[in-house]
């Protein structure tokens, strides 16, 4: 179980400070697949990297009622679009080191996900596509061995036909203890992949609602998102008024 209790983070600037998370509270168990959303600002990667301990924070972060340390970090991976790997290395350099440092490194699955994206393995990573780059990044994520795998934003850069086929290859290749917490804007992509979905709004945690409940509730994730939200359906035809109805004559 990871347990997040009463996280804050405070960003101090020049003009003053910022309160990025404002007391959120989450509990997440393993074999869950979770969607983490929110409007940008709302704290999503603030929260993803705090988790790792990237981040100092008030609050606490508890693996199996353990703080986040040396002796279980290893049970944390990390997929982020800013990229962690190193860029002058090839593909193959970086499965040599993964499996130096993690016991649990998944070889199997690395041969598997590099052929599913078609990645060169003996190129510098300073070379691939920005989309490359993102597909290796989840990839060495998820063979890290870890058991809670964070993702932010993994996709950008991708086609939706890889982004579609990926997902359906996940769904297949994790282990029952394996758990995704995944950032993301792509709701209508993944309301068939996720079983759950975390709302997140200027810090704090305003949703929290399993895919089974919206099922039994006859409404899809992007209808529940909206709803919490507070979405307003005329807020473009408002906007066109305001910009053309009301010019100086």
């Amino acid at each position: 179980m990871l347990e997040i209790k009463s996280l804050k983070k405070y960003y101090r600037t020049p003009l003053g400070g910022v309160e990025a998370l404002r007391g959120v509270d989450l509990k997440i168990g393993q074999g869950e697949i979770i969607g983490l959303f929110g409007e940008n600002g709302a704290g999503k990667t603030t929260l993803l990297k705090s988790i790792l301990g990237f981040l100092p924070y008030e609050g606490e972060v508890l693996l199996d009622g353990e703080k986040i340390r040396r002796s279980n970090i290893s049970r944390l991976s990390f997929a982020t679009c800013e990229h962690s790997f190193f860029p002058n290395l090839t593909p193959e350099a970086h499965r040599e080191f993964y499996k130096m440092h993690f016991g649990t490194f998944r070889d199997k699955r690395y041969e598997a996900l590099m052929n599913f994206f078609e990645l060169p393995k003996r190129k510098a990573l300073k070379n691939y596509s920005t989309g490359q780059k993102n597909q290796f990044e989840v990839i060495m994520a998820l063979c890290q061995g870890a058991d809670y795998i964070l993702m932010d934003e993994p996709f950008v850069g991708n086609d939706i036909f890889n982004r579609e086929d990926f997902y359906k290859v996940l769904l297949g290749i994790l282990e029952p203890e394996e758990t995704i917490l995944l950032s993301t804007h792509l709701l209508e992509e993944v309301d068939k992949f996720v079983g759950r979905a975390v709302l997140l709004r200027q810090g704090r945690v305003i949703g929290d609602v399993t895919m089974v409940e919206l099922e039994e509730q006859n409404k899809t994730l992007m209808d529940y998102v909206k709803e919490v939200y507070g979405y307003r359906p005329d807020r473009v035809e408002r906007a066109l008024e305001e910009l053309t109805g009301g010019e100086d004559e």
